[in-house]
Formats: C-alpha cells, sequence, structure tokens
C-alpha cells in the first residue's frame, strides 16, 4: 500500500473506526454474559418449566377426581 492511498482513505477509516467503537456495535464477552444473565432471569419469572407444568396438571386431574367422587356420593343419596 503506498503513501497517497493511506492518506486518501486514512481519515475515512478513523472515522468509521471511531463510529463502531461510539455506537458500541461490537460487543465484549463480558456484556454478553450480563444480557445473558438478565434474559434468563426475565425467562424464569415470566414462563413455568416442563415438570411444574405436569405437577399442577396432576394436582388439578387430582382435583377434578375427588371432586366427582363428591358429585357421585351426593347425586347418589337423592
Amino acid at each position: 500500500m503506498d503513501k497517497d492511498t493511506l492518506v486518501k482513505y486514512g481519515p475515512v477509516a478513523l472515522v468509521v473506526i471511531a463510529l463502531i467503537l461510539q455506537w458500541n456495535l461490537f460487543v465484549t464477552p463480558e456484556k454478553l454474559e450480563i444480557k445473558h444473565r438478565e434474559i434468563l432471569h426475565d425467562v424464569s419469572e415470566t414462563y413455568t418449566t416442563k415438570e411444574q407444568y405436569n405437577d399442577l396438571k396432576a394436582q388439578l386431574s387430582n382435583m377434578q377426581a375427588k371432586i366427582d367422587k363428591i358429585y357421585d356420593i351426593v347425586t347418589s343419596k337423592k
């Protein structure tokens, strides 16, 4: 690369590099890890796990079975 090309495109390259650094277009691994932990925290607060869902489903099934037994007893007494 000759000196004239460097003098011609040097300021443009410096401006582009300065804008990239100023606008934080590239993320450091530390910032990425922090954002990852924030996302995991938000997801855990908003959504439930499959195990929790299955446990709740089983509890509701048991409650429905007990309600059905109570209904059968009440209707058979008439």
